[in-house]
């Protein structure tokens, strides 16, 4: 931590130039400066390497326009104080300097394999920099600056030092002590100020609370639980990035303490032993993300968090492939240990299959949502039923090869045979759901016999996938359901393109009449008039959105039009000019003496 004393003999480079009258206070709002520092340089994409490079470059200029250079030749080191300090510049000095030894602290943090043991001591030790920094910008806030920045200074350098002793894990009642101590002031800062500053300060009050509950969790005076703490770690934020990284270590090592009771994997009546230990890790991770998305509070869970919760157990099942198909490579000879190990591979490959189709259903559940209000919460993207089609694609695509996948073994066992016979029922439904869709898109082309003819085709397809999922015994009262409401649907939608065609077709002879009177013999095409020829009546010149046809707004490229050009002069009198007679003047021609011979 360092003791206050030496902090305030901490050595920058210093103008010479104690002359200078002193001003007496500074402002500066802290938070809000390095708020956007963090998401202008890299942090809003946790990218801690740009936002160093950034405070570097940021001190290089700060010392070039105060004259702070190290000079030419010989390094002198010097040392700021409170005589030193003349304007604002010289805190922005200290500040950055310890934002640049937090940002490598945080830099070495994410390494992909974390850090080993000698760049864990090298992380500390920045972060032990950025703590005294932060201690010397709190000693010369409290005496050049005004209350506020005063007060931020000091709630800045409360969490430098909470963040030191929560990367050490020890003395975690005085981090806590810390960590609640900068909270204490943005909650004061954050009730004055414009609304901009309140947001900020709110937001690093709610930055603030997860590393209070875990100091409190690691004291033993809270009750929390690690899935608890998981869903803490879902909060965004560059200062909750260190107490994510302990929470993955934690739950990294509460997994491998988990994961030495789990020695089989169990899928549709198999029991696969599994002897990796890291492949263990990586399925008891995704079996823990998987409770987040069939709880009872699933429902209530927005659908991107839902979306990246899925995410995130694709890539642990991945993983979890990887380490059985190394372990294949290396097994060599061994009959027994390959069949397992296909095995085993087949039965996490079918789970990730069906988390796949779970995935696409709840994008096609998003989809549903917004095609029925038509545009979505900002006003901005309208969604079509080709979206919907795109998607129940997939998941035909996805059920064939889960199919697949299941009926490639050999000895059947029965919980195989009902779940490739409930594969084949969602086929049904999705094709069902697939052609329902397809006949709205041509419904809103009007094509309306196109449309009738797919309405009752859906209808047939829901009404057998309903009759398969009913003779089936498993939990599939949901889909039912939807299919029940299917049918329904496709038979009420049939009845209404059946009245719109015999309308349309009833209009027919007065639509051919009113088109015959509008014709030209000359073979001009009367078309609808533009924007700019009718300002005059209140129409929309953009027309049906639902119809692909381009706004008549004005003509372009413009017609020809007819311009006055220069007269063109036209010599009539040359014919009946009788001109004089030239020939006497004209040059005759002589002869030679072998001319007048021949003549």
């Amino acid at each position: 931590m360092g003791k206050e004393s030496e902090v305030s003999a901490m050595e920058v480079e210093d103008p010479k130039s104690n002359s200078d009258p002193i001003v007496p206070k500074f402002s500066t709002n802290v938070l809000q400066l390095l708020k956007s520092a963090q998401m202008q340089h890299g942090l809003r994409h946790g990218d801690y390497t740009r936002y160093r490079r950034y405070c570097t470059a940021r001190l290089r200029r700060l010392y070039k326009s105060l004259k702070f250079t190290h000079g030419r030749g010989k390094y002198s080191k010097k040392t700021i104080s409170e005589s030193t300090v003349t304007e604002v510049r010289f805190l922005h000095i200290v500040l950055y300097s310890a934002e640049r030894a937090w940002s490598h602290a945080m830099e070495k943090r994410q390494l992909p394999d974390g850090p080993n043991a000698r760049q864990r001591i090298y992380l500390i030790g920045r972060l032990r920099k950025a703590v005294k920094w932060a201690a010397l910008f709190s000693q010369l806030c409290t005496a050049k600056a005004d209350s506020r920045t005063s007060l931020e200074a000091e709630a800045y350098a409360s969490y430098m030092k909470g963040s030191l002793l929560f990367e050490q894990d020890k003395n975690w009642d005085v981090a806590l002590m810390h960590f609640k101590s900068a909270r204490a002031v943005y909650e004061e800062l954050g009730k004055y100020g414009d609304l901009d500053n309140q947001i900020l300060c709110r937001e690093r009050v709610e930055e603030l609370e997860p590393s209070i509950r875990y100091c409190l969790h690691k004291i033993g005076h809270s009750n929390l639980q690690a899935s608890e703490l998981l869903h803490i770690g879902d909060m965004e934020g560059p200062a909750l990035d260190l107490f994510k990284a302990k929470l993955e270590a934690v739950m990294a090592e509460a997994r491998s303490q988990q994961a030495a009771s789990m020695t089989e994997f169990h899928w549709l009546g198999h029991r696969f032993p599994i002897s990796n230990a890291k492949t263990r890790v990586a399925i008891l991770k995704a079996q823990e993300l998987e409770k987040d998305i069939r709880g009872p509070s699933a429902d209530s869970v927005p659908a991107d968090k839902r979306l990246a919760t899925f995410d995130k157990i694709f890539s642990a099942y991945h993983e979890a492939r990887g380490y059985i198909r190394a372990d294949l490579s290396t097994a060599g000879s061994a009959e027994n240990v390959k069949d397992e190990l296909y095995g085993l591979d087949k039965a996490v490959s079918a789970v990730l299959g069906e988390r796949t189709i779970e995935r696409n259903l709840l994008l096609v559940k998003v989809a549903k949502s917004k095609l029925a209000r038509r545009r979505d919460e900002k006003n901005e993207k309208v969604t079509k039923p080709e979206e919907l089609v795109r998607l129940y694609d997939l998941l035909l695509q996805n059920t064939a090869d889960l199919s697949d996948l299941v009926s490639s073994g050999r000895d059947k066992k029965p919980e195989e045979v009902s779940f490739a016979e409930e594969c084949e029922s969602k086929t049904l439904a999705f094709r069902a759901e697939r052609c329902f869709y397809v006949a709205k898109s041509y419904s809103m082309a009007e094509k309306r016999a196109e449309a009738y003819a797919l309405y009752c085709r859906a209808r047939d397809l829901a009404e057998d996938a309903l009759r398969k999922l009913k003779m089936l015994n498993g939990n599939n009262q949901t889909m039912m359901k939807d299919l029940e409401g299917l049918c329904n649907e496709c038979r009420s939608n049939s009845c209404i393109e059946h009245a719109m065609g015999i309308m349309e077709e009833k209009r027919a002879p007065d639509n051919l009449s009113k088109g015959i009177s509008n014709m030209s013999l000359t073979g001009d095409k009367q078309l609808e008039k533009f924007l700019t020829e009718k300002l005059d009546v209140y129409e929309s010149a953009v027309g049906d959105p639902n119809v692909k046809s381009a706004p008549r707004i004005v003509a372009f490229p413009p017609a020809f039009t007819a311009v006055p050009r220069n007269p063109i002069v036209l010599d009539l009198a040359f014919d009946v000019i009788d001109f004089p007679a030239i020939e006497n003047r004209m040059k005759k021609d002589r002869k030679g003496f072998i001319s007048r011979i021949f003549g």
